[in-house]
């Protein structure tokens, strides 16, 4: 609230008693506090302050999470002392969100995965460690539901790569799709609907083979790397009857702000770390 200062008056005197001398003084009225100053300016400074200091604090819990699984692979590589620590900075975090309905608006996007204890996931870690020639890259999931109500699309998005075959880490994208509901304030079920294998690229070392750099290229060899980049595979999943909702297919999104998504899979199925990443084109 801005104020305007008024023509400067003078008002009648006061008397001021000092060691049993009286005297009078005048006080401008444009300088006087007015009586009915409203106390709802000195409630919006504390709240700005206040609100201030909780996102601060909410930042340094955020940090303490990331900071948690840094040296984990994205859950890979964990000790019992490592879980335990990053349970209760993930406790931490998500009681600053408990309770909120979920936004839609916010929630749409793409967060690339940090850290994660679900089996389905880990066990491609443990395949890509134990066989050198295939790479795991980045794992994304993307929601697509900015201008829906009650739910959308999200697609598990996971780069791979096979050593001298395929580009490092990215030489194939798997998706998985699916549709999602909300069902209640914090949870979405999940229907999965299809997976897509696609964004195919060849490693040069197989180019080299296909199309040799020191001789013509061909036809054929030319309609090959076409083929290669252009091929798309998509197999439809099963889904259960509609009637009846699988539990895995839950998942609990307990904390959630512009830069961080954290959830939970219902029945057992491990907990998700994201940040928010640059738009994925499917």
């Amino acid at each position: 609230m801005a104020f305007v200062m008024a023509p400067l008056t003078i008002t009648p005197a006061y008397k001021i008693v000092h060691n049993g001398r009286t005297s009078q003084v005048t006080i401008p009225s444009a300088v006087r506090m007015p009586r009915n100053l409203p106390n709802t300016t000195y409630w919006r400074c504390s709240a700005t302050a206040t609100d201030t200091s909780l996102l601060y604090e909410v930042e340094n819990r955020k940090h303490d999470l990331l900071r948690a699984v840094q040296e984990t692979e994205r859950g890979l590589k964990t000790t019992p002392e490592q879980r335990s620590s990053i349970e209760e900075a993930l406790v931490t975090v998500e009681k600053y969100d408990a309770g909120e309905p979920i936004d839609l608006a916010k929630l749409d996007g793409t967060w690339r995965l940090q850290y994660t204890s679900a089996p389905d996931v880990v066990v491609l870690f443990e395949a890509a460690s134990r066989l050198p020639i295939f790479q795991v890259g980045q794992i994304f999931q993307k929601f697509e539901c900015r201008n829906e109500s009650d739910g959308g699309v999200v697609r598990n998005i996971i780069k791979w790569g096979i050593q001298n075959l395929l580009e490092d880490n990215e030489g194939a994208t798997l998706l998985v799709s699916a549709k999602f509901s909300v069902v209640s304030r914090r949870n979405i079920f999940l229907q999965f609907e299809e997976i897509t294998l696609q964004d195919i690229v060849i490693s040069e070392q197989l180019q080299a083979v296909i199309a040799p750099a020191l001789l013509p290229r061909t036809f054929l060899s030319l309609q090959i790397l076409q083929f290669i980049r252009s091929f798309k595979a998509q197999i439809p999943v099963t889904s259960t009857s509609p009637q009846r909702r699988s539990i895995g297919g839950l998942y609990y999104l307990s904390y959630m702000d512009n830069n961080m998504l954290v959830g939970r899979a219902v029945g057992g199925g491990g907990i998700f770390v994201f940040t928010r990443a640059q738009p994925f084109v499917c």
